[in-house]
């Protein structure tokens, strides 16, 4: 498992420490935090989540909080900080990306906003990396023990990104009854054989892992994406998606809207989600004018209009399923039926903020039980518990025909 106890946060909306207060996760298990642009609804509630990381531990000089996020995070972080005199127990970084010109809107330079990061570090803050677009365009974040996180462009009113966390494929279950019938003592060969190393017995005998490995495991992908009008740069990354959270802001009638203030509607979601092999589709980020499924009201317009719009938008053959997101929502992601270990299975917790619009910010927890059985029921308790191995998967040419919108 990849360093115990972490916890990723996609997104910091205002209130977003109250609404971590109600659920199972524990704040000081928080290790990594990515933000997808800075709108306010996305970053606002950054400082007092911070701060409340720092209230959760006692002084751990050691550790060191990751954050990723576009150019001008640095130095909203640390203003925010410095000007309130916070200081915390614990040290922290901010990774930029930096943009490219085509995210910029074209009346950007109307106002002149300072995005550079000068002067005085803050007292626990450590100096991060500007971080460059490289080749699909992508910018790739982290790959440490098999995990990796690459990050898309997506085109909104200011500059956005979406985040794509991969895991590795694994080698399949030892054969022990193969194992034994080629004469292999248990012990330390078992390990290299799994981990793929090929051993070389006493009596000289070779034996190669693909003689007694399964099937290999299929690592498992989730895609998060910002705020966005056009996804389709993003394609050839989210390309067969087990999850892919997409914003469905309005619903299709105000399509030319949406557009205009670069958000999407449930058919723009459905329509992308399908051409790129996506197998789940959890639509989030609504208006406020959307009232969750769950609550009862006397209101006509709720989140099961964006939810039957986006199936509409689905062709008939289409295996992809939908989903309309609410609060403290969580989706576990397990790996196929022949592949599955059931102590494996990730989970994706949904939340928005405690006030503004009904779109506010999601959270992630990917988990890793450690028992041998799992039990829907008892999720809470293992969410945070661990987080498994990613690696980076090949970027995959997008070549199913769809139409690019843009």
């Amino acid at each position: 498992m990849h360093k115990d106890g972490q916890v990723w946060i996609f997104d910091c909306g205002e209130g977003s420490q109250i609404q971590f207060q109600k659920s199972s996760l524990r704040p000081g298990r928080i290790a990594k935090i990515f933000i997808t642009h800075l709108h306010g609804d996305h970053m606002f509630g950054l400082p007092g989540l911070l701060c409340t990381i720092g209230n959760a531990v006692q002084e751990r000089p050691e550790f060191v909080l990751e954050l990723y996020g576009p150019k001008g995070l640095r130095k909203f972080v640390r203003q925010s900080l410095s000007l309130s005199r916070s200081l915390l127990p614990y040290g922290y970084v901010v990774h930029e990306l930096v943009p490219l010109s085509e995210q910029y809107p074209a009346n950007w330079g109307e106002w002149n906003v300072d995005h550079d990061s000068t002067g005085p570090l803050h007292p626990q803050e450590k100096q991060g990396r500007d971080i460059v677009a490289g080749d699909g365009p992508s910018w790739d974040l982290l790959c440490d023990d098999g995990l990796c996180v690459k990050a898309g462009l997506l085109h909104h009113t200011i500059p956005s990104f979406g985040f794509v966390v991969t895991e590795a494929d694994q080698n399949g279950r030892l054969d022990v009854s193969k194992l034994r019938g080629l004469g292999v003592p248990t012990g330390p060969l078992y390990g290299k054989l799994k981990k793929g190393e090929t051993v070389t017995l006493k009596s000289g005998t070779i034996i190669e892992p693909s003689q007694v490995l399964g099937p290999t495991k299929l690592g498992r992908k989730a895609s998060i994406l910002g705020d966005t009008r056009d996804p389709w740069s993003m394609a050839h990354l989210v390309k067969d998606s087990d999850v892919l959270l997409h914003e469905a802001t309005m619903q299709n009638s105000l399509h030319d809207k949406a557009i205009e203030f670069g958000h999407s509607t449930p058919a723009m979601a459905a329509k992308f989600a399908d051409c790129v092999g996506v197998k789940r589709l959890v639509l989030f980020h609504y208006s406020q004018r959307y009232k969750p499924v769950s609550k009862e009201t006397s209101e006509s317009e709720t989140t099961e209009i964006l939810l039957k719009e986006a199936k509409d938008a689905l062709p008939p053959t289409s295996a992809c399923e939908v989903i309309a997101a609410e609060d403290l929502m969580e989706i576990s992601i397990t790996r196929s039926a022949q592949d599955t270990d059931t102590s494996e299975f990730w989970a994706l917790r949904k939340r928005r903020s405690g006030g503004g619009s009904q779109d506010a910010q999601q959270l992630l927890a990917v988990a890793s039980p450690k028992c041998s059985t799992y039990s829907a029921t008892k999720s809470n308790q293992l969410v945070g518990e661990n987080i498994p191995q990613f690696v980076s998967l090949f970027s995959v040419l997008y070549n199913k025909g769809c139409p690019n919108p843009s």
